[in-house]
């Protein structure tokens, strides 16, 4: 895209209302859908009835004590996860730049299970307050995310497939690490941490949801604050630059952001892998990537990828709940695999 294509985009991008509104219908659908499974099966009129506070009192008492936070913790970390696939592959210009093959994902994992091994004593027990744990995701997925970036930068000649390459060994490095300390233990509920680090929903509390809608939403001006950065990232080095943008310092901040909701989301849902990809691809066909509508239709399909892969972990073997990043995985890998023999999406 040229320079000139770009101003014109810019002049004329409009948000695609069809587009934008099925992806908000399918989550409105979804969330009804969620909300209604459990131990005992509530329909959707039921559900809908005990939201407008309209329902029985035993109706609202399950949805809003025991379903509804398990729902919405699903729905925002998808979201959270699928901006930073987004913004990754804008800043990176590559569509297969997103946190779990950029190892981002595993080095948030990494953080997390660090922080329960280190604090965690010979009783099980944990002697800090279990709050402090975002901050040890945060500080994983920033040190991983140096390491690939650092790789990647001094090996040019590789251009962005470097990225990639660079970028799955560290994840896997960091898988190693996870293993070895969750082996080397005591870590504080370590078997619920193993499912946790499939990437689950299973124990959310409400406490879960406050904390990532919050950063979510924080993060939701900047990442509009940024549109026209995020725009003007699509053009080639050269191009950009000729916009007026500080391509260095715009790249940091962006991978910054991404890191920021990466971790925020697996601090709190798991390592579910795969949604950064899936979303802004399944975004990119629904309303294309030029207009305003991509990063916000990605967070939609985001959310409602995470909700209904819990949805059909709690619904293939009951009771064995599979875990929800399990499913998304089975979804994302063979994509991940048909974009790596179709070479022409790998480009910079």
């Amino acid at each position: 895209m040229t320079v000139v294509e770009f101003n014109e985009r810019i002049q004329t991008r409009s948000v695609i209302p069809a587009g934008l509104l099925a992806a908000i219908l399918l989550l409105l659908a979804l969330i009804v859908l969620g909300a209604g499974i459990g131990s005992s099966f509530m329909s959707p009129q039921r559900v809908i009835a005990a939201l407008l506070g309209q329902g029985s009192r035993p109706d609202e008492l399950i949805l809003w004590k025991m379903r509804l936070p398990r729902v919405f913790l699903a729905a925002t970390g998808g979201a959270a996860l699928a901006l930073a696939g987004a913004i990754l592959q804008r800043v990176a210009r590559n569509p297969l730049a997103t946190p779990s093959i950029l190892g981002i994902t595993d080095g948030a994992a990494v953080g997390v299970v660090g922080f329960l091994w280190l604090y965690s004593n010979e009783s099980n027990a944990l002697i800090v307050s279990i709050h402090w744990l975002p901050l040890a995701a945060v500080a994983g997925a920033a040190a991983f995310t140096l390491v690939t970036g650092s790789l990647t930068l001094a090996d040019r000649r590789r251009g962005p497939l470097g990225l990639i390459l660079y970028g799955i060994a560290i994840a896997a490095l960091a898988k190693a690490l996870v293993t070895l300390l969750m082996i080397m233990g005591p870590v504080y509920l370590a078997g619920q941490a193993m499912t946790w680090l499939a990437g689950s929903v299973g124990a959310a509390h409400w406490s879960d949801v406050a904390i990532l809608s919050a950063i979510l939403v924080l993060s939701v001006p900047l990442i509009a604050l940024a549109a026209r950065v995020l725009a003007q990232l699509r053009l080639d080095p050269d191009s950009a630059r000729s916009t007026g943008l500080s391509l260095g310092p715009a790249q940091i901040a962006m991978v910054g952001l991404a890191v920021l909701l990466t971790a925020s989301a697996v601090a709190f849902v798991g390592a579910i892998g795969f949604v950064g990809l899936i979303a802004p691809h399944a975004a990119r066909r629904l309303v294309g990537e030029g207009g305003a509508a991509w990063l916000p239709v990605s967070a939609l399909i985001g959310s409602s990828l995470v909700l209904a892969a819990d949805i059909f972990a709690r619904i293939i073997a009951p009771p064995i709940e599979v875990p929800a990043g399990a499913v998304t995985a089975v979804l994302g890998a063979p994509l991940f695999i048909l974009l790596l023999i179709r070479g022409r999406t790998v480009r910079g």
